[in-house]
C-alpha cells in the first residue's frame, strides 16, 4: 500500500498554516503553533494516533488563540481527508475509551464522508495554559467538518481540565487510527 500522506496550506488575514501528515507514520512530530498547550495536544494526538505530523502555524495570537486553533483544525481536517483518499482498505469506524488520571473519555469516529459532532462536556475553567477551553469544541467541530467524519466525544469522568482535554485528543487519535 502506498503511504497515505498529505500537505495542506491555508493563508487568511488572521493565520498562515501548513500541515503535513503521514497516516502510516510512527508518531514523529514537528509542531509550532505559538500556543504551548496546543502544541502539547497536537503532539499527543500524533503520538497516540501513530501519525507523523508537521504543523507550522502563525496566527494573530495578540488577539487571542481562536483563529490559530480553529484554522489549524480546518487544515488538519483537510490533510486527514486527503491522506485517507478513496478510503480503500480502511475500517471506517473506530472508538476508544481512554483513561488519563481521574479523567475518562470516549471518542468514536465514522469516516463516512458526512460531518457531525456530538461533544458532551462543559468545562468548569476558562483556560488551560493560554488555551481557551471553549476552543476544544471548536477544534473538533472544525476537524470533523473538514475530514467529513462523524465524531462523538463524551467525558465520562474528570475534574482536571488539562487531563480531560489531553484524554480527548488522545482518545480521538486512537479512534482515528482504528478507523
Amino acid at each position: 500500500m502506498n503511504q497515505r500522506t498529505a500537505t495542506v496550506s491555508r493563508k487568511t488575514g488572521e493565520t498562515d498554516i501548513t500541515i503535513t501528515i503521514n497516516l502510516d507514520g510512527s508518531g514523529k512530530t514537528d509542531i509550532h503553533t505559538g500556543i504551548g498547550f496546543f502544541d502539547h495536544m497536537l503532539n499527543s494526538f500524533a503520538r497516540h494516533g501513530f501519525f507523523d505530523l508537521q504543523v507550522t502555524a502563525r496566527g494573530d495570537l495578540e488577539v487571542d488563540c481562536h483563529h490559530t486553533i480553529e484554522d489549524t483544525a480546518i487544515v488538519l481536517g483537510e490533510a486527514l481527508r486527503q491522506a485517507v483518499g478513496t478510503k480503500e482498505g480502511i475500517c471506517r469506524f473506530g472508538s476508544m475509551i481512554l483513561p488519563m488520571d481521574e479523567a475518562l473519555v470516549l471518542s468514536a469516529v465514522d469516516l463516512s464522508g458526512r460531518a457531525f459532532l456530538v461533544f458532551d462536556y462543559d468545562f468548569r475553567v476558562p483556560s488551560v495554559g493560554g488555551f481557551d477551553t471553549e476552543m476544544v469544541h471548536e477544534f473538533f467541530y472544525a476537524l470533523s467538518s473538514h475530514v467529513g467524519m462523524n465524531l462523538h466525544i463524551k467525558v465520562l469522568e474528570g475534574k482536571n481540565a488539562h487531563h480531560i482535554i489531553e484524554a480527548i485528543f488522545k482518545a480521538t487519535a486512537r479512534a482515528l487510527d482504528a478507523a
